[in-house]
């Protein structure tokens, strides 16, 4: 039997754990799921009798090695933060090793003696980074093929509540981690380029400057600007590029109410509010208005922040219970972000049947025998159910065929690296086609930005 080790059964691993046990049997794969909550491992394992079950300390050096050295692979669904400890154990002992995470610079740090053992690891595999990185270059070199000078590319992802369960005023619901939504876009201005100019957006302003884009079936949504745009620009093969941008996608209308929050200071998480576990959700809130002996915390809110009576920006407010002064925090020491999110969790965590959708949309302007033109490629992936989300499917599903084929040899250069040749991005697209996860492209006419208003 050829083994997996899967360390951590979060969320998304359960997707993946699917996949690879359907193809156990033809494969000759033995599955060892190791988390720190064995009941979790356990549950993905569905006492498939090629699936095992182990607690695991990450921390325990012991036993994280004994685990790694007994597998043909590795895949590491772990916080991103603690990657970094398996792959070390991975250069020991000779394994290849799979993560949906960004690369960081310690991973980086890995490549030339991954080269020397002719060890894969791949990271970025997931959805965003991942599929994102899959899709656009598989255009973009289309393009490039044909002769074409790329003018522009823009790049959006959304995980979003499927439609059926869009039910509150924001058309949003937690489907992933809720701390990098209430902290998304902090640590630095959003930088990106416009036709040739390099534009920034400081973290007060971000939530104001979105833009509009249409799905078809699906309807208009809003994008505000990635932290850093530029990352990827020498990595896809950009560093001419007229137009680079990389953004979130919401639902419209999402951006201005939660720009309420920034102006408040409530998703600041760099300090800590005094006897936060006593406070109730209106204290929270009254904390960053200024006192008044007469005015209540609602009309104090809509002062400051300019709300008229009949904006529906107040609803929003009123919807999440932020006034009421029975609930408390309970939380000791807490940030501001930090009860906020749990203020939210109160209205936006999924419920029992309620589904998630995931959305991508790329535009690519380019130049082709003098004509210039426009392709627009779009993705949504429903979920069905609590365990098969569409954030499971499009973050397990590209980490487990990855491994599978690093596994077969088909994956086959070494080192640490992305998904952003043709050899790794053409057969898992195609393969991911499968699970109903594809993109539709349409072509126009680029008509590109008005110089004399940038």
């Amino acid at each position: 039997m050829r083994h997996i080790l899967i360390i951590g059964a979060g969320k998304s691993t359960g997707v993946l754990v699917d996949y690879l046990l359907k193809k156990s049997e033809e494969e000759n794969l033995k599955l060892l799921i190791a988390d720190k909550n064995i009941d979790q491992a356990k549950l993905l394992s569905q006492n498939h009798k090629n699936a095992d079950a182990v607690e695991l300390d990450i921390f325990n050096e012991d036993q994280r090695r004994a685990y790694v050295q007994k597998a043909s692979i590795v895949i590491s669904m772990l916080p991103a933060r603690f990657h970094i400890e398996v792959a070390r154990d991975c250069i020991t002992y000779d394994k290849s090793m799979v993560t949906a995470s960004y690369v960081s610079s310690e991973m980086q740090a890995l490549d030339e003696e991954a080269i020397k053992k002719n060890l894969i690891f791949m990271n970025e595999i997931g959805v965003d980074p991942g599929i994102d990185h899959m899709s656009a270059m598989q255009v973009l070199d289309r393009i490039r093929a044909k002769g074409g000078k790329i003018l522009l590319f823009e790049s959006f992802t959304g995980g979003l509540v499927a439609p059926e369960n869009d039910d509150n005023l924001w058309n949003y619901k937690f489907t992933w981690n809720p701390r990098n939504v209430v902290t998304a876009g902090q640590g630095g201005a959003a930088k990106f380029i416009q036709e040739g100019q390099y534009k920034y957006i400081p973290y007060h302003k971000l939530f104001r400057r979105t833009e509009f884009l249409d799905v078809d079936g699906y309807g208009r949504f809003e994008a505000y600007a990635n932290r850093n745009s530029l990352k990827y620009r020498s990595v896809y093969g950009l560093d001419d590029i007229l137009t680079l941008y990389r953004g979130t996608m919401r639902r419209v209308g999402f951006s201005k109410a939660w720009n309420m929050f920034v102006q408040l200071g409530m998703t600041d998480d760099t300090y800590v509010i005094e006897d936060s576990e006593n406070m109730s959700y209106r204290d929270f809130v009254n904390s960053f208005l200024p006192y008044s002996p007469t005015d209540s915390a609602e009309l104090k809110m809509r002062h400051i922040l300019k709300i008229d009576q009949d904006d529906i920006m107040w609803d929003k407010l009123v919807e999440l219970d932020l006034f009421n002064a029975t609930k408390k925090v309970e939380l000791k020491e807490a940030t501001p972000a930090k009860i906020l999110q749990k203020i939210l969790e109160d209205s936006w965590t999924l419920q029992t049947g309620e589904k998630d959708m995931i959305v991508m949309y790329h535009k690519f302007g380019y130049e082709l025998d003098g004509h210039k033109k426009q392709i627009d490629s779009t993705m949504v992936c429903l979920g069905d159910g609590e365990m098969q989300t569409a954030m499971a499917k499009t973050v397990g599903l590209p980490v487990a065929i990855a491994a599978l084929k690093i596994l077969n040899g088909e994956i086959n250069t070494p080192g640490v690296q992305i998904p952003i040749t043709a050899p790794i991005y053409e057969p898992i697209l195609k393969e991911l086609e499968d699970y109903g996860i594809r993109f539709r492209e349409s072509e126009m006419e680029y008509l590109g930005y008005n110089p004399l208003s940038l």
